[in-house]
């Protein structure tokens, strides 16, 4: 795992991130000391009906507001 001091984070933050994209782990240090590991985040697999992957909903229909007519009718 490759050491940053945070100056040197801080410069280099894009290649950085490329880095951690590839799988690399990068470690954050300030005046010898670590202080913040940066690594790969993976998205969150969501499923509406985990047992039923046939039924997966996307996100942008469930993150969609609902109609104004629609919204009323659960007021």
């Amino acid at each position: 795992m490759k050491r940053y001091n945070v100056a040197e984070a801080k410069a280099h933050l894009s290649d950085l991130l490329a880095r951690v994209e590839r799988g690399e782990e990068v470690m954050i240090v300030r005046a010898g000391r670590s202080v913040a590991r940066l690594v790969a985040v993976e998205e969150p697999n969501r499923r509406v009906f985990p047992a039923y992957p046939e039924y997966d909903i996307p996100d942008e229909i469930l993150d969609a507001p609902l109609p104004e007519g629609e919204l009323a009718l659960w007021e």
